[in-house]
């Protein structure tokens, strides 16, 4: 193992062969759990660290740490990393000849590597089991451990076969790792892996350095100039794309207004493939063009930005690529361009990933009936097989492969000299009877691929924090607004305050009807089953033939809101998406339910903050019968004065003020600009008012605001000025 040596103590470890002088928070906890010797299951977000985890604690004690990982590629990349350290490892997959295996076997026996990679098919392998029964392993670390899961969003069934596997190594100690894994997912990694009272180290789902977008794009036009914007506000980043053909479009694109630029795809051959990850790594590119196989373990931290030019097929997908920005700890940007006719994409791979019974049960006996009667071999690549099936998704073909594959039914080989792999039926006797396939669980995982793809299309439609929005799915509840997405700093621009009792009336009969037109879950959440046109129309009582034909004309919030206009009303709803109040969810189409937060504005259990988009004297006759109140808040009017009008702005004072908001946001748990918005102190730094009476003047000083925060700020100003 040449000058390598243990180190029993990990912080010196830590300083001799990675150059750090302590662990990030979360894991510190995870490699004294390592160290303890106890199993752990781990969640920690995409740039977290994770690889350190288990590398560390392999240094540390005697014995091999056998990493499980899906990708040859990401293997290569931690193995070459270590060597660079001094840290003996090596990898052991399909990449390899026979011989090379077996003296890396041999190696391993004698205790010549640290850390050994391989690929989970390998542990199906009876061969290479009995090979590593003589291996003194130490710690196995599923990595990408969400890939054990049907829920998850990249369910790889060579990783089912790893609890066997444990068992015959005599259960060596178990980490398993990942980035996107809801609790669900969890449940499911726990279930298939004979852990022994795991450790679950939950670290988090939040990036608060990566900020979150979604424009929408109705064409590709529209995609490219918001993409060549992006490059030139951000210069390094990772375009990715749903297909092939669709990363060499952008790719000429972008090559054609001069961006050093180069592509990433499985179409490409291997040698092409490297050439290009290593033109990336190398700063030789600026911009990696890529389907989703790009970026799992790429090492470079200086990513600034994360562009998805479409829609991917999942949240879980989305995060962890958008997560491949900012590793460095500094802002990155993670924009995903959005055209609601992008989802059909991502409904044809479902579609090919979920062939159906029929479709397999055809598949194997087609097999059979044209395989050679002799050794039972087929040797049809993927698309002769589509042909024959009269099938336009050749992916539905590999699905169905997949299939007979993991149930026993078929073995797949190599052919000499081609690159095409032949079928070979391993029990001829077996009629598809025999194969007993679950036609339930096949219709349970196509109906999981379709919810996540549903999430998605809410996530780009939902008008809420958006980081906010990610770890509710993630099943992280309570976090604050991020700040940093469109969706927060939008609303850092807008002008939110309790509006009085008439336009509390009319918000509050707009939310009936979104409630009355959708559906209440058991777990309290909302779900749309209209568009907001429609809703709409029954809110004004609209006559019109369609709409009648429907429920909503006998909702009893039909016609409430007769005395608004559609284009008024079409303005108060968009008032609403921006204060939170709605959500849109829908792959299909853009479906409009109630937000909890608009739920308890609702009931009562909340008050009414939005930007008032009515003048206030016509909301007031708008409301039917309603007593003529004057509303309690001020005109918007007498707030209305520019900023240059206030006066010369003191920059000193400004960044007092900032200081002063960050202490009472600290103090009170929340973000900065839920105290007072940038502008309001602008214009605090400007005014420098040393009264309540002065400072109710600004644009965006509320009264609840003002009688929560005003005085510390008003203290402030006049120790200031000296007064």
């Amino acid at each position: 193992m040449n000058d390598f040596r243990v180190f029993r103590d990990p912080l010196e470890a830590l300083g001799t062969y990675f150059g750090f002088s302590g662990l990030r928070e979360g894991q510190d906890q995870v490699v004294q759990a390592v160290l303890s010797g106890k199993d752990a299951l781990v969640v920690m977000p995409t740039g977290g660290g994770k690889s350190l985890c288990y590398q560390l604690p392999a240094i540390c004690r005697d014995g091999v740490t056998l990493v499980i990982s899906p990708l040859i590629a990401l293997m290569k990349d931690q193995v070459d990393a270590l060597e660079q350290r001094g840290i003996p490892a090596t990898m052991i997959n399909s990449s390899l000849s026979m011989q090379e295996q077996r003296e890396r076997l041999r190696h391993m026996r004698n205790g010549d590597y640290k850390l050994v990679y391989v690929a989970p098919e390998r542990l199906g392998l009876p061969g290479f089991i009995n090979s590593l029964a003589e291996v003194e392993v130490d710690l196995v670390a599923v990595d990408e451990a969400h890939c054990l899961s049907q829920w998850g969003h990249d369910f790889r069934p060579d990783y089912l076969k790893i609890g066997r596997a444990i068992d015959q190594l005599g259960n060596p100690q178990l980490l398993a790792l990942t980035a996107t894994a809801t609790p669900k997912v969890r449940e499911d990694i726990l279930q298939h892996l004979p852990m022994h009272d795991p450790e679950i180290i939950i670290r988090g789902f939040a990036r608060n350095n990566l900020h979150f977008a979604v424009t929408r794009c109705d064409t590709n036009k529209a995609k490219f100039a918001r993409l060549r914007h992006i490059i030139g506000l951000h210069k390094t980043g990772i375009v990715y794309c749903s297909t092939r053909k669709k990363v060499e479009l952008v790719y000429e694109e972008l090559k054609r207004h001069g961006i050093k630029c180069t592509p990433y795809h499985a179409g490409m051959d291997d040698q092409a493939r490297e050439a290009s990850q290593n033109l990336f790594l190398s700063r030789a590119a600026d911009i990696a063009i890529a389907t989703n196989a790009f970026g799992m373990g790429i090492d470079r931290d200086d990513v600034r930005f994360v562009a998805h030019f479409e829609i991917p097929g999942s949240v879980e997908a989305y995060y962890q690529e958008a997560g491949r920005a900012g590793r460095d700890g500094k802002d990155a940007f993670c924009e995903l361009l959005f055209n609601h006719a992008d989802l059909r994409t991502q409904e044809f791979f479902i579609e090919g990933a979920n062939p159906g019974f029929a479709f397999i049960a055809d598949l194997y006996e087609t097999i059979r009936k044209f395989c050679d009667a002799n050794t039972c071999e087929l040797l049809w690549s993927k698309e002769e097989l589509a042909t024959k099936m009269h099938s336009k998704n050749e992916m539905s073909v590999g699905s169905a492969l997949a299939v007979l594959l993991r149930i026993g039914a078929i073995e797949r080989f190599d052919i000499p000299g081609q690159r095409i792999r032949g079928t070979r039926i391993l029990h001829p006797e077996w009629s598809m009877a025999d194969l007993q396939l679950d036609a339930r669980a096949l219709i349970a995982k196509e109906e999981r691929d379709r919810d996540k793809l549903k999430a998605i299309a809410s996530y780009a439609y939902s008008d809420s924090c958006r980081q906010q929005w990610i770890l509710q799915y993630f099943g992280e509840t309570g976090s604050d607004p991020c700040g940093n997405c469109d969706y927060c700093n939008k609303i850092d621009n807008l002008f939110f305050e309790e509006v009085g009792p008439t336009e509390t009336e009319i918000v509050r009969k707009a939310l009936s009807g979104v409630a009355r037109a959708s559906i209440r879950k058991p777990d309290g959440q909302w779900e749309g089953r209209w568009g907001k046109i429609k809703i709409i129309q029954m809110l004004r009582g609209a006559r019109a033939h369609d709409l009648l034909k429907t429920s909503l004309a006998h909702l009893s919030t039909y016609g409430l809101l007769a005395q608004l206009s559609e284009d008024e009303l079409k303005r108060i709803f968009q008032a609403l998406s921006q204060a939170g109040y709605l959500k849109t969810c829908g792959s299909e189409r853009p479906l409009l339910t109630l937000s909890q937060r608009g739920y308890e504005a609702m009931t009562g259990k909340r008050p009414v903050q939005l930007a008032w988009p009515l003048g206030q004297a016509t909301a007031q006759h708008k409301v039917a019968q309603a007593p003529p109140i004057v509303p309690q808040r001020r005109q918007n009017t007498e707030k209305s004065r520019s900023l240059p009008d206030l006066g010369t702005f003191d920059e000193e004072l400004f960044e007092k003020l900032k200081v002063l908001r960050l202490e009472i946001a600290e103090e009170r748990h929340v973000k900065p600009f839920m105290i007072f918005h940038n502008s309001t102190l602008e214009a605090l730094a400007r005014l420098k008012p040393t009264t309540r009476e002065g400072a109710m003047k600004i644009h965006g000083m509320g009264s609840r605001k003002a009688a929560q925060y005003l005085d510390d700020f008003l203290d402030l100003i006049a120790d200031h000025e000296g007064v």
